[in-house]
C-alpha cells in the first residue's frame, strides 16, 4: 500500500501518512501508455493552421520567361516554380487536424500511471482542504514555501472546482491549479509535485496531537442534556389542550342554567 506525507491547511505536516487508495494506487507504470497519452495530448493542442503557397498559388509567372529553344540556356515553363526564387513550395503544410483519440480505458490508464509514478517517488503530498475567503497570491505562495515545494514546479488538484484557488495560482509561472479530476497524465508528468487535497481521495485529514482527546471528551456532554429536556415539554404539550377543554365546558353549562333561570323568572312576572 502507497502512503503520501499529509500536511495541514496551515502548512504543517502530520505525523501520521495518509493511506492512498488502493484501487487506484497499486503501484502498476506502464511507460508504453503515458507515452501514448503525451503525445495525443501533444497532438491535440495545436492548431494545424500553417500553410505555404504551391506554384500554382504563387502570382506571376504567366508566360514562358525565354523561348524553347537556341538561348543554349535549359528551358523554363515559369519563374514560379519550385526552383526559382519566389516560386511555390513543393510538399509544404496545409492546413489540416492533428487530433490523435485514445480509448477512454486507455487514458484512464495513463493517469493512473502518472500518479503511482509519482507516489513512488515520494512527490505526491496530501494537504487539507484549501478555503481561500478571496483571490490571494501571497497566501498559496507562503502555503507551499511552508511545505518546502516552492522551487519546484507544483501541481494542485483541489476537490472540485475551487476559484479562489484557482485565481491565487494563476499568475504563478510554476504553480498550476486544476480540479483532480480535470488533471490528465500530461499534467501530472509536467509537474515535479503534485499536492492533492485529501477530499478529493475520499478520505479525511488524521487530526494533529491532542485533538482527538478532546474532541471525544466533548461530544458526549453537548448531546446528552438536550435529550432530558425533550421529555416534559411534550408531557405538557400534551395535557395543555385537555385543561382549556374542561374550561370550555364548564362556562357553556353557566352560560345555559343563566339562561334558563332568566326564562323562568319572565314567565312568572307574566302570569
Amino acid at each position: 500500500m502507497l502512503e503520501a506525507p499529509q500536511y495541514s491547511a496551515a502548512g504543517g505536516q502530520r505525523r501520521a501518512a495518509f493511506q492512498l487508495p488502493e484501487g487506484e494506487y497499486d503501484g502498476t507504470v506502464n511507460e508504453a501508455v503515458l507515452y501514448h497519452s503525451v503525445r495525443a495530448y501533444l497532438n491535440n493542442q495545436r492548431q494545424g493552421t500553417a500553410k505555404t503557397k504551391t506554384r500554382s498559388e504563387v502570382s506571376g509567372g504567366g508566360q514562358k520567361p525565354w523561348r524553347q529553344k537556341g538561348t543554349g540556356r535549359a528551358r523554363q515553363g515559369t519563374i514560379r516554380a519550385a526552383h526559382w526564387r519566389g516560386g511555390g513550395t513543393v510538399f509544404g503544410p496545409i492546413p489540416r487536424s492533428y487530433r490523435t483519440e485514445l480509448p477512454r480505458r486507455v487514458r484512464q490508464l495513463a493517469r493512473r500511471s502518472a500518479l503511482n509514478a509519482r507516489a513512488r517517488e515520494g512527490s505526491l503530498l496530501v494537504i487539507e482542504a484549501l478555503e481561500f475567503e478571496a483571490p490571494k497570491t501571497a497566501l498559496l505562495a507562503d502555503l507551499l514555501a511552508k511545505v518546502g515545494v516552492v522551487d519546484r514546479k507544483v501541481l494542485l488538484l483541489t476537490d472540485g472546482l475551487k476559484r479562489n484557488v484557482y485565481l491565487s495560482g494563476r499568475n504563478m509561472p510554476a504553480v498550476r491549479v486544476l480540479p483532480y479530476t480535470d488533471a490528465a497524465a500530461y499534467h501530472i508528468l509536467w509537474s515535479d509535485v503534485v499536492v492533492v487535497e485529501v477530499g478529493a481521495l475520499g478520505g479525511a485529514a488524521a487530526p494533529a496531537e491532542g485533538e482527538a482527546a478532546e474532541d471525544a471528551a466533548a461530544a458526549p456532554k453537548r448531546a446528552a442534556p438536550r435529550r432530558k429536556k425533550a421529555a416534559p415539554k411534550a408531557a405538557k404539550a400534551k395535557a395543555a389542550p385537555k385543561k382549556t377543554a374542561k374550561r370550555a365546558t364548564k362556562a357553556t353549562a353557566k352560560k345555559r342554567a343563566t339562561k334558563a333561570s332568566a326564562k323562568k323568572k319572565k314567565k312568572k312576572g307574566g302570569d
